[in-house]
């Protein structure tokens, strides 16, 4: 049986289900910098904006240091951190542009009163209008998508809000498969 994407959400709703909207605020943990995030169903991976990135070992491990400036929706300032993260993977992008590497590292975002810990590929996204991107790793954790709608939630986070760790999930594996 068939569910329309409006009963869908409704009843998730009613059921306790988190419904995002396809442009969320969203606070990057633990700086608390206000940002709008993408819902982006086309992409897997999700994706930060991020300047003078530079990999670095420590202790035997790769590291990435990068710059994160953003205008903090709450108060619509510019505001600027710089961030150092293990290296949790490299992405190669391919595109009409051609192929890309990326590192990926993982980063906190607090959306709906949740934090989430996912993967981010870092790039400069200075000239895009959202300054996150969430793939659909991200979203499947999350709730519903209404692509319909923006701004169904209030990134609230207190430093006891629920923790989603990433390596506490359960992926589909056909997350990322064609059908």
């Amino acid at each position: 049986m068939l569910i329309s994407a409006p009963a869908q959400a409704s009843e998730a709703k009613a059921d306790g289900g988190k419904v995002f909207g396809w442009v969320e605020k969203a606070t990057i943990e633990p700086w608390g910098a206000m940002v709008k995030a993408k819902l982006d169903s086309g992409a897997l991976t999700s994706s930060m904006h991020a300047e003078n990135i530079e990999t670095f070992e420590r202790d035997d491990e790769e590291w990435v240091r990068f710059d994160v400036e953003v205008e903090d929706e709450a108060t619509g300032d510019q505001d600027e951190k710089s961030f150092e993260r293990p290296l949790y993977r490299d992405l190669t992008v391919s595109g009409a542009g051609g192929r890309d590497k990326r590192p990926v590292v993982l980063m906190t975002l607090c959306m709906g009163g949740e934090r989430y810990e996912e993967q981010f590929s870092l790039r400069d996204r200075d000239g895009m209008n959202y300054p996150v991107l969430l793939g659909r790793r991200t979203i499947q954790s999350l709730g519903l998508l209404d692509v319909r709608k923006t701004f169904q939630t209030t990134p609230n986070c207190s430093d006891d809000a629920p923790l989603h760790r990433y390596e506490d999930k359960e992926y589909s594996d056909k997350i990322g498969a064609a059908s």
